[in-house]
């Protein structure tokens, strides 16, 4: 039975509801399957649906009832302005990781001036959205970007090769790659699992039963991966260089006092998001008495 635009958004709507899902997803559903943008949706919310969109729509709107989140659903997510292929094997991207990319490309433009052409690391990839943001946002930068899922690697090189950015690939676990390589970079940037795995308990279900448990969690305090970037970061930076990583909020104090510990001649700041929460931490090494 074919449905009105206004008939299938309130039927949704009230659906999702229901399942305490966000009611606005059928909005954001129905333009990916119409293909129309917010205004034209409302324009002709009196039209009639064509009975295979409908049936895809009603499809998907059950998805995301039972948990499925919508950028899986449709298969990507906006960052920073572009649209980044996402699935089952990596994290959505977050908002709160453009500001980890503002704060790179301000301390890198800082630490070095004249943009020469710098060596810099991303580790855990994911989806390619930190590598591929900072290697289209300035250009002269040579980009390495790993990752130990061979599955995530793959979105990203898909997601590089869509959006035309340059970038190395390697597969492997944190920095074991990068230090077989041989090469020092002058910045290293993650955004690794730092969720406790306590907190499993009463996290939505929309992110433990879909996104890969491997990019989310990190031990009982959630800084096992921290500890492990102390061991292996000197063997892989510059004696002058920039750490910048996304950290869970409430982790600002000891990844501070982690990299102050490692480097004692690093300058370095825990940055709050727009929501206040301690969101990021930036090492400058090599910089307190130069």
């Amino acid at each position: 039975m074919s449905k009105k635009i206004y008939e299938a958004l309130n039927w949704a709507s009230s659906f999702l509801k229901e399942k305490q899902r966000d009611d606005n997803a059928g909005e954001i559903l129905l333009r990916h399957f119409t293909g129309l943008s917010r205004a034209s949706l409302f324009a002709e919310m009196r039209e009639e649906l064509a009975p295979e969109i409908w049936a895809d729509f009603e499809k998907a709107v059950l998805q995301h009832g039972e948990g499925v989140p919508v950028q899986y659903i449709i298969g990507f997510e906006e960052f920073y302005g572009r649209s980044f292929e996402v699935n089952s094997s990596v994290l959505i991207p977050r908002p709160e990781t453009e500001e980890l990319i503002v704060g790179t490309l301000e301390r890198l433009e800082a630490l070095f001036p004249g943009g020469e052409e710098l060596e810099l690391a991303d580790i855990g990839t994911g989806s390619g959205a930190i590598s591929v943001t900072l290697k289209l946002e300035r250009p002269a930068l040579n980009v390495t970007a790993t990752d130990l899922s061979e599955a995530a690697l793959a979105t990203a090189k898909k997601n590089a090769s869509w959006l035309g950015a340059d970038i190395t690939f390697i597969q492997g676990d944190l920095l074991q790659p990068l230090i077989a390589g041989g090469t020092r970079y002058d910045a290293i940037i993650s955004n690794p699992p730092y969720i406790p795995v306590g907190d499993q308990s009463w996290m939505s279900e929309v992110v433990t039963d879909h996104e890969p448990h491997l990019a989310l969690f990190a031990g009982e305090d959630g800084l096992d991966l921290y500890r492990r970037f102390m061991e292996e970061l000197p063997l892989v930076l510059k004696e002058k260089g920039l750490v910048a990583f996304e950290i869970g909020a409430g982790q600002g104090a000891a990844v501070s006092a982690m990299l102050e510990e490692t480097f004692s001649e690093a300058q370095v700041e825990v940055v709050n998001d727009i929501n206040g929460k301690d969101r990021m931490v930036f090492a400058l090494i090599g910089t307190k008495n130069g």
